[in-house]
């Protein structure tokens, strides 16, 4: 059954309030005996039928058509790749099956009031749930955000907090709010409860395709996505009998990638310069730890990828009906990046849509 636990000195996560960090000893949250069973499934909807795997207990459903997202084949620069489209959930990310599982949580604590920092995508998915169910809402946002998000945050009723700076500056700014008290922390990097929601994406990739796929290529922000998924398959993999999970393959932009420089030895050194990937720009990923910990030299692998190669591999997906925002195809640049054997069955996972870029 999974848990949520510190993951520096194993307290679980308490059963009142929202707190961001450990109240035991201020390490970072995260999730652990996670198991997959094809049997153990709701008849609800979404993600939601995997309700008694992932720890939501009897929390209340927070549904607006997250999960389930389609898994599309394509072939693309004579790479045959399977699309997991998490741009087609409801607001156009994967963010919204960590909010929709968070304000669960939220709503079975009587949490009236949320503060988030986001470079786009998760305050959206943020501010849309907190506008569904009656829960206020403000978002800190780097002031370089994209306008298709900014509107999105804007239309559902957030209020908007503006930083000027670096990603960074944003974190800054919400952690100054939340010690002063002026609401619950609603973070999508530091809450354990959103790479459970993550890891329901590999469960529905192996009942989609069959079987498990050879290679995952996945973008790295904080990482609790790729971690989600990595640790999805596990729970896959030793359902099936301890099969080999599949190869997980994460990419960051040059200009930002700490984890890659981590995984090959070499020190991160900051660019200073942002990406068109804006949602990975992350100089210090809050999954980084468990990440790391989690990969096999030899078998998975992290790699950084160029701003020309994204421009590219957006331009390659764009024009074969893919239509998803820069920071998702950075996945599909990595796969043109390492090439493809005949044989082996590549998986996409496609984080937002196009519709939020204004590339």
């Amino acid at each position: 059954m999974t848990e949520f636990v510190c993951r520096d000195c194993g307290a679980l996560y308490p059963s009142e309030g929202l707190p961001h960090r450990c109240v035991e000893c201020g390490g970072v949250y995260t999730f652990r005996n996670l198991e997959y069973d094809s049997s153990s499934r709701t008849n609800e909807i979404g993600f939601w039928r995997f309700r008694d795997l992932i720890g939501i207990g009897q929390n209340p459903s927070s549904y607006l058509g997250e999960g389930e997202t389609p898994l599309v084949f394509r072939e693309i620069a004579g790479m045959k790749l399977h699309c997991k489209l998490e741009s087609l959930n409801p607001s156009g990310a994967f963010k919204d099956r960590n909010s929709a599982i968070s304000m669960s949580f939220i709503r079975q604590r009587g949490i009236e009031e949320v503060v988030e920092d986001s470079s786009g995508n998760a305050g959206a998915s943020l501010a849309m749930y907190a506008a569904a169910y009656g829960v206020e809402s403000g978002i800190y946002v780097p002031e370089s955000t994209s306008g298709p998000k900014m509107k999105q945050i804007k239309d559902f009723g957030a209020r908007i907090m503006p930083v000027s700076g670096p990603r960074e500056n944003a974190n800054k700014a919400v952690i100054k709010a939340v010690e002063e008290g002026r609401a619950a922390y609603a973070s999508h990097a530091l809450l354990p409860f959103g790479m459970a929601a993550y890891a329901t994406i590999a469960f529905e990739i192996y009942e989609q395709l069959g079987r498990l796929p050879d290679r995952v290529f996945c973008p790295i922000g904080h990482g609790s996505l790729f971690y989600g998924v990595l640790k999805g398959f596990e729970a896959v993999s030793n359902f099936l009998g301890a099969v080999p999970r599949p190869k997980m393959i994460g990419v960051q932009p040059e200009r930002c990638s700490p984890l890659v420089s981590s995984w090959n030895g070499s020190p991160f050194v900051p660019s200073g310069q942002g990406s068109v990937a804006e949602g990975t720009v992350i100089e210090n990923p809050v999954r980084g730890k468990e990440i790391l910990s989690d990969l096999k030299h030899g078998w998975d692998d992290l790699c950084a990828i160029s701003e020309d190669q994204i421009i590219n591999a957006y331009k390659l997906t764009s024009r074969s009906g893919i239509y998803v925002e820069p920071t998702s195809v950075m996945a599909f640049a990595g796969l043109l990046k390492l090439g493809q054997k005949a044989s082996e069955i590549d998986v996409i996972i496609f984080t937002g849509s196009g519709l939020k870029s204004s590339m």
